[in-house]
C-alpha cells in the first residue's frame, strides 16, 4: 500500500497532497496476465462513482506503452458496456511513496498470532511488505481466494503450526 501520482514528496496519511492511495502488483505474466489484473480492478469497486478527492480516486497506473493501451482499451470497453463514461484516470506510473507500516498488509495486522509470525520472519516492514507468503495470508484473511486455494498454499507461507491454526479457523469462515 502506498500514495502515487501526485507532486508532493515524501506523502504521509495526513499530508497527503494530490496523491491517490494505490497498491502495486508485482506479478508473473505467465501466471496471471494483465488483461486479468484489470479485470480484477474494474470488478472490485464501483467504476461510476467520482471520488470527492484525489485520495480514492479511480486511477491505472501504466508501466509502458503496451499496458497504457491495454487499460486504455478496456477502460473503453467498460465504457461501451455501461453507455457513460468512467472518471477512472489511466496515467503514467512516476513513484510509489510507501504508506505507514501500520497500512501495510493491514488485514493480516488484525490476527495478532498470525502478524506477530510474519514480523518474526520479516522484521523489516519493507520485507514484510514484499513477502508473497504474508500477501497471500493478507488475501485470504480478507476472505479472498477459494478454500481448495488456501489448503493448496497454506503450509508454503512458513507458519509455525499455532499461526496456520489460526489462519485456517479464518480461512473456514470467510472462504466458503
Amino acid at each position: 500500500m502506498g500514495y502515487a501520482g501526485g507532486s508532493k514528496s515524501n506523502p504521509t496519511y495526513h499530508s497527503l497532497g494530490n496523491h491517490s492511495e494505490t497498491i502495486q502488483i508485482d506479478y508473473d505474466p505467465t501466471v496471471v496476465t494483465y488483461e486479468e489484473l484489470l479485470a480484477i480492478f474494474w470488478n472490485s469497486h464501483n467504476p461510476v462513482s467520482r471520488s470527492i478527492s484525489s485520495q480514492y480516486g479511480s486511477v491505472i497506473f501504466y508501466h509502458d506503452e503496451e499496458q497504457r493501451r491495454v487499460a486504455e482499451a478496456v477502460k473503453e470497453d467498460r465504457e461501451d458496456e455501461s453507455g457513460r463514461q468512467l472518471p477512472t484516470e489511466i496515467v503514467p506510473y512516476a513513484e510509489l511513496w510507501l504508506a505507514e507500516d501500520y497500512h501495510q498488509k493491514y488485514r493480516l495486522r488484525g490476527v495478532k498470532k498470525v502478524i506477530e509470525s510474519f514480523q518474526t520472519i520479516y522484521p523489516e516492514t519493507r520485507d514484510l511488505v514484499d513477502s508473497t507468503a504474508a500477501a497471500r495470508a493478507n488475501g485470504f484473511i480478507g476472505g479472498n481466494g477459494t478454500l481448495e486455494q488456501f489448503e493448496e498454499e497454506v503450509d508454503s507461507l512458513g507458519l509455525p503450526p499455532e499461526a496456520q491454526q489460526k489462519l485456517s479457523e479464518i480461512a473456514q469462515r470467510r472462504l466458503r
